[in-house]
């Protein structure tokens, strides 16, 4: 009865938190639009706490684009907080369809997809955000050779530790669904901590070729994430 009062609550809240988003100049209005409707799939199909980890990606993600913005700005590495559809479907296009594969098997392997899915996301966006203006010496994850601030593909050791905290945060959210909470913390946050070195590697290859855009990076890393964090529980369970 709390499970489904709560996402009623948010059936209701949903274009209010997208208008917040708005305002708060997270997203533009398409991307606010398309957030709204992922928002109600992700709602309907898996409950409030998938959505509840979307929504602590979307705060983490926003906080740590605008952290240092002016620093990042000089360094030509800066990206804008806005963040428009294609950012959102990038992020939130593979949660929704892992949340559809775990209403179609009702299995906790199902639940492993979608949550390692968003912690790919968090990890990645927060590793790059905040590695940007705190990691040193980074180097491309290709050959490990010295890279340039914010380039892609480029990876430094506070980015990394960040990544897994960044998994860790939203596996803790992963536990609240499944009654195997050691199997699911411990995937998750390693499929979330891998997804992100897997955007690093897209981004380093296929993106820096023309192949992909930014946004498509995200969606290939967060896919892969989804699968290797069921492949993990399946291991475990």
């Amino acid at each position: 009865m709390i499970a489904q009062g709560m996402s009623m609550l948010l059936m209701l809240a949903m274009p209010l938190l997208g208008y917040l988003a708005y305002r708060a100049k997270a997203l533009d209005l398409k991307g606010s639009l398309a957030a709204i409707f992922l928002g109600y799939g992700i709602v309907i199909l898996g409950g409030y706490v998938p959505f509840f980890a979307l929504l602590t990606f979307l705060i983490l993600g926003t906080i740590a684009t605008k952290l240092k913005w002016k620093e990042k700005k000089a360094l030509g590495v800066n990206e804008d907080s806005c963040r428009s559809i294609g950012n959102v479907l990038g992020n939130g296009l593979s949660p929704l369809l892992f949340v559809m594969l775990e209403a179609l098997v009702k299995r906790d392997w199902g639940w492993a997809g979608v949550f390692s899915a968003i912690a790919t996301a968090n990890a990645d966006t927060l590793a790059s955000e905040i590695g940007k203006v705190f990691g040193r010496n980074p180097i491309l994850i290709t050959n490990f050779r010295r890279a340039k601030v914010g380039e892609s593909g480029a990876v430094s050791s506070v980015g990394e530790l960040v990544a897994l905290v960044g998994s860790f945060l939203i596996a803790l959210i992963s536990t609240l669904v499944s009654d195997n909470k050691v199997p699911m913390l411990f995937s998750v946050t390693l499929a979330g901590f891998i997804g992100a070195n897997v955007d690093s590697l897209v981004g380093a290859t296929l993106e820096k070729k023309g192949y992909v855009d930014n946004n498509g990076t995200n969606f290939i890393a967060t896919f892969v994430g989804g699968i290797i964090g069921i492949l993990i529980f399946l291991l475990l369970e």
